[in-house]
C-alpha cells in the first residue's frame, strides 16, 4: 500500500510538472504577443503624431489604456484604431497645400540628377534648396531627427516650406524661382 502511495505521489508530481511545462509556454507566448501588440501601437501612435506635427495639427490625445488592460481584444482594437489614424494622417499629409506651386519651385531649384535629394555643397539642401537657418526655423524637428533637408521625404520638404508660407513669408524665400512660376 505504501508503495502504491509513493507511485501515486510520483505520478501526480509528474503530471503537475507536465501541466506546468505546458502552461508556461502559453503564458510566455501571451506575454510576447502582448509586448508585440504594445510595440505596434506605440509605433502607429508615433507615426500618426509625426504626420500631425508635420501638418501643424494637434496630436491625437491618448490615455495609454492599452498598457494597463488585461484584455487582448481591447489591445487589438486600439491597434486597429491607431492604424486607421496613421493611415488617415499620412493620406492628408501626402496632399500638402500649394503642392503644385512647390513642385514648380522644385523643378527650378533642384539639381537635375539629384531631385529632392539635392546637396550641391552651396549651403542649400533638398529639392526646395533650404539653408540650415530656414530648416532650423521651420523644420527643426526634422533637422534634428533626420539631418538636412536632402534626407527628408519630398512631402516633408513641402510641409516645411508651407510653414514658412503660412508664417507670412509666402513664396518670397525663393524669389527667382517663385517669379518664374508666376507666384510673386
Amino acid at each position: 500500500m505504501a508503495n502504491l502511495s509513493v507511485r501515486l505521489l510520483v505520478l501526480v508530481g509528474v503530471l503537475v510538472l507536465a501541466v506546468a511545462a505546458l502552461t508556461r509556454p502559453d503564458s510566455a507566448d501571451a506575454a510576447t504577443k502582448r509586448a508585440t501588440v504594445l510595440a505596434q501601437i506605440a509605433e502607429l501612435r508615433s507615426e500618426t503624431w509625426h504626420w500631425q506635427r508635420l501638418m501643424m495639427k494637434p496630436r491625437t490625445p491618448t490615455s495609454y489604456g492599452e498598457r494597463t488592460t488585461r484584455s487582448a481584444a481591447y489591445r487589438a482594437w486600439i491597434r486597429a484604431l491607431w492604424r486607421e489614424r496613421a493611415e488617415r494622417a499620412e493620406q492628408r499629409a501626402k496632399n500638402p497645400p500649394h503642392e503644385r506651386q512647390w513642385r514648380c519651385i522644385h523643378r527650378h531649384e533642384r539639381h537635375p540628377s539629384q531631385g529632392w535629394r539635392t546637396r550641391t555643397g552651396n549651403g542649400f539642401y533638398g529639392g526646395l534648396q533650404m539653408n540650415i537657418a530656414f530648416q532650423r526655423q521651420y523644420g527643426g524637428h526634422l533637422l534634428q531627427r533626420k539631418g538636412t533637408a536632402d534626407r527628408w521625404l519630398p512631402v516633408e520638404q513641402m510641409w516645411v516650406a508651407e510653414r514658412a508660407h503660412r508664417s507670412g513669408r509666402g513664396f518670397h524665400p525663393w524669389p527667382n524661382t517663385a517669379r518664374s512660376c508666376g507666384l510673386i
